[in-house]
């Protein structure tokens, strides 16, 4: 039985399209950095909470990060399902870990376990529905409390942007048998 390969519609952002959950963390922070993506999905959380319309003068910024980010909850639940197979690579001492600072101990030095708490956690569907009630409130000039928690999915989704971004950083390795490891991307 053939599998499907799944299209992470890079293209939005890369130009290109990939099937390969790792190419598309890369074309993702290619795209915009770390900070720029935690810093535009802590303000659009926060303006979902005030009157005030999110972007006013180019809302359409809020709608771009909304498909970016869409995209980027497809590719770490692929990345869920990859941590018997894939290992990243040990610790570069020039890494800034004050970018990480979401991460415990545990989950920097295997990124892999964020993306396995947080879909134990949060359905792929309901990380769905919190970007669109983001959306929705912080585009809106009235006032209303969103109808579901959107603290918990911020706060994993703010870890696995860090988790995805040391993935990045490091590369990582195929886990072929016990005790064999290639080296795939660095």
């Amino acid at each position: 039985m053939k599998k499907n390969k799944i299209s992470f519609e890079t293209g939005f952002w890369a130009g290109f399209e990939t099937g390969n959950p790792f190419k598309a963390v890369q074309a993702f922070f290619d795209f915009a950095d770390l900070d720029y993506y935690k810093q535009n999905l802590s303000e659009t959380v926060m303006y979902s909470y005030k009157r005030k319309v999110h972007k006013q003068d180019n809302p359409s910024d809020v709608f771009v990060l909304y498909t970016t980010f869409s995209f980027f909850i497809k590719v770490c639940y692929c990345l869920k399902k990859k941590n018997k197979k894939w290992k990243v690579t040990e610790f570069l001492r020039s890494e800034k870990v004050f970018h990480f600072s979401s991460l415990t101990k545990e989950e920097y030095e295997n990124p892999f376990m964020v993306f396995q708490k947080a879909f134990d956690e949060i359905t792929l569907e309901e990380f769905g529905f919190f970007l669109v009630q983001i959306l929705e409130h912080s585009l809106s000039p009235h006032f209303g409390d969103p109808e579901s928690d959107v603290t918990t999915p911020y706060i994993h989704l703010i870890k696995m942007l860090d988790a995805a971004e040391l993935i990045r950083e490091r590369g990582v390795k195929k886990i072929k048998k016990a005790n064999q490891i290639d080296v795939v991307a660095e």
